[in-house]
C-alpha cells in the first residue's frame, strides 16, 4: 500500500478513536450534561461534508475515518438527548 495511504489511515484512526473515551465516560455516567450540541452538531455538519468529499474523491482513509468519527459524534448526540439531566 501507498505510504501516503497509509498514513491517511493511521492519522484517521487516531482522531477517530480520540472519541471512544468520551462515548463510553457518557455511556457509563449516564450524563451528557457538560457536552456542548451546537459543538456537536456543527461537527457532525463538518464530518458529514468531509464524508462527502472522501465520497467524491474515492479516497478510502477519508471515507472510513469520518464514516466512523460520524458515527460516535451522533452517538454522543443521542445520549445528549438520551441522558438529559
Amino acid at each position: 500500500m501507498d505510504p501516503v495511504k497509509i498514513l491517511g489511515l493511521v492519522a484517521g484512526t487516531l482522531t477517530t478513536i480520540a472519541f471512544v473515551p468520551q462515548v463510553v465516560k457518557t455511556y457509563q455516567s449516564r450524563s451528557a450534561k457538560s457536552l456542548s450540541l451546537g459543538m456537536f452538531l456543527i461537527f457532525c455538519t463538518g464530518t458529514s461534508c468531509w464524508l462527502l468529499y472522501g465520497l467524491l474523491i474515492n479516497d478510502v482513509p477519508v471515507i472510513a475515518a469520518n464514516t466512523v468519527t460520524l458515527v460516535l459524534s451522533l452517538v454522543i448526540i443521542f445520549f445528549k438527548f438520551r441522558f438529559k439531566e
